[in-house]
């Protein structure tokens, strides 16, 4: 009876090991869409439909789930607003049973040029309401963030236009490939896990 209960955890383990909760960061609503603001829900978008699954409702945002290799990936867009982002990851982290290592948290960055891409085991929240409210709930800024640079070409004062406006013409032409990139990431972080993600892609 031991031996079987010792399989039978080691068994649990694997399976949460193997179960991953990917998370874009937006504001929901139609003014919201197409914002540099909004950049983790895109990201989400083009992976769901590459892999040719949909969004549904769910409890606090709306969830897809992927599988890869063995992998089961769930692909999270709160619907809290940015600012409370963190209560939707903390009640999908439990409800699944996920660790923090199998967390990755995709977001937009002034601190990086337009498209260039950094992922991190851990780092501050650099002044995002999202991430803030993600550490503040979780109580820990150790956990796997995928960064999407947006720039910080605006004049002093109007950040918050400059974040919560559109994508000019010349982006626009290069998400495509960057949203191309953003789901290669994903899948090496569910395959090939965090360290191999951020030498193969950081950078790019």
């Amino acid at each position: 009876m031991i031996l079987e209960s010792e399989e039978h955890q080691k068994n649990t383990i694997e399976e949460v090991s193997k179960k991953f909760l990917i998370v874009g960061l937006g504001n929901i609503g139609g003014e919201y869409v197409n914002t540099r603001h909004n950049i983790g829900f895109k990201v989400l978008d083009y992976i769901a439909s590459k892999h040719g699954v949909s969004f549904e409702t769910a409890k606090l945002g709306v969830v897809a789930e992927i599988s890869i290799k063995g992998r089961k990936l769930i692909l999270l867009k709160p619907n809290t607003y940015m600012n409370l982002s963190g209560k939707a990851v903390q009640y999908w982290m439990q409800k699944e049973n996920i660790s923090k290592e199998n967390l990755l948290i995709i977001t937009d960055d002034l601190n990086l040029a337009f498209g260039t891409i950094r992922i991190k085991g851990k780092g501050t929240d650099g002044g995002h309401n999202g991430l803030k409210n993600i550490q503040l709930l979780l109580n820990t800024s150790e956990y796997p963030r995928f960064r999407f640079g947006i720039s910080d070409e605006f004049k002093k004062g109007q950040q918050i236009d400059y974040v919560l406006g559109e994508w000019n013409a010349v982006e626009k032409e290069k998400l495509p490939e960057r949203f191309e990139l953003g789901k290669q990431i994903v899948e090496s972080f569910a395959l090939a896990g965090l360290n191999e993600t951020m030498n193969s892609f950081n950078g790019k």
